[in-house]
């Protein structure tokens, strides 16, 4: 970090973001590059009243069903990716999920969230069956597709047979950058188009990126605050870049927990309406991540609701937690961990309040 700004001028940009919640560019690098133990304070201080302000002390809760480790896709942080010839791969039966969902209906979940790589299999007829099979069985609960890009015509296909929301994080809004990170035939342009036909068909969409990727800086991350403002997306979900040894970027150093959160803090200023996740990627960094993630603003956590022998196996990046209070069989422990520290979990459908 570098001391580019004074307390008087980054008091100045604070005011501006908490009050009129956006920043030019040229203003987040100067944030994001000025930063200091005492802005970072002051800023998460302010994330946390915002959240306060907006949704009060409460946690929504998201059960996590890894659908499949398969991935057409080859990019280059990525465990599951397909160039990793030592991964694990699975896919989830109709019945598993439905079993998962059984389960996590009967512990107080009431939003499914089915991630998986981009994988052939799951057809446009085969995930709208599945989606379908969820609501006609659960239709007190909502369901939340995280299963990659697909075209328009797909994901209106999905949203009719019944699915909420769609989670795809555009990973990083500079076109360059993102083809660092992605092979050849993936570009920004895309995942970003695909980001906008979510929303015009209905869904509540969520986004997010890395923090600390390869090649990434703060005019990188300005750059994803723009876009992410001009989305303003229902759920915004970041966590810290974590290494993979198969993948090329094996040696690259990781994101750090103190940008991680000072970028969730920042997000909530500039978004006070959408829902941000303490990222089982901030929980595998730090033990208490969640617990700080909470504190500069996020609002959401997602257990694991997937079956014991599959949760190694969806291995996006080393050292993933996926077992103690990551585990949704463990909620009680959850709820009582984050109660202790003044945060009610509210296990309802947790829609977001971004129209």
């Amino acid at each position: 970090m570098q001391n580019l700004i004074g307390q008087h001028d980054w008091l100045e940009l604070l005011d501006k973001l908490e009050s009129m919640h956006t920043l030019t560019e040229a203003e987040w690098v100067a944030l994001i590059d000025g930063r200091t133990p005492e802005l970072s304070e002051e800023l998460l201080k302010r994330a946390r009243r915002t959240c306060d302000e907006v949704y009060g002390k409460r946690v929504f809760i998201r059960g996590l069903i890894e659908l499949s480790s398969y991935c057409r896709n080859d990019c280059l942080y990525c465990g599951i990716r397909r160039g990793n010839k030592e991964a694990v791969r699975y896919r989830l039966s109709n019945e598993s999920v439905l079993s998962c969902c059984e389960q996590g209906h009967e512990l107080g979940f009431r939003t499914f969230v089915l991630q998986g790589g981009e994988d052939p299999y799951y057809t446009d007829d085969r995930v709208s069956e599945l989606v379908g099979l969820i609501k006609k069985r659960y239709p007190d609960c909502a369901v939340t597709l995280s299963l990659g890009e697909k075209s328009r015509s797909s994901y209106q296909r999905f949203f009719d047979a019944g699915a909420d929301r769609y989670l795809l994080r555009h990973e990083t809004a500079n076109e360059e950058h993102y083809s660092s990170l992605h092979p050849e035939g993936m570009s920004a342009a895309v995942r970003k188009q695909c980001l906008r036909d979510l929303r015009d068909i209905g869904y509540q969409v969520g986004s997010g990126f890395m923090v600390g990727s390869p090649g990434q800086d703060a005019k990188r991350l300005a750059e994803d605050m723009k876009f992410l403002e001009s989305l303003n997306p229902h759920m915004v979900g970041i966590g810290p870049f974590i290494p993979h040894s198969k993948t090329p970027y094996a040696n690259e150093p990781g994101g750090t927990l103190e940008l991680t959160l000072f970028m969730i803090g920042c997000l909530r200023l500039m978004l006070p309406k959408t829902l941000l996740p303490s990222t089982t990627a901030l929980a595998s960094i730090h033990p208490q991540g969640h617990e700080m993630g909470m504190a500069a603003g996020a609002n959401v956590i997602m257990p694991n609701l997937s079956p014991v022998e599959f949760r190694e196996a969806y291995d996006l990046y080393e050292g993933k937690a996926h077992s103690g209070l990551e585990a949704a069989e463990n909620l009680k422990a959850v709820i009582n961990k984050l109660s202790a520290v003044g945060y009610e979990v509210v296990v309802d459908r947790g829609d977001s309040l971004v129209l």
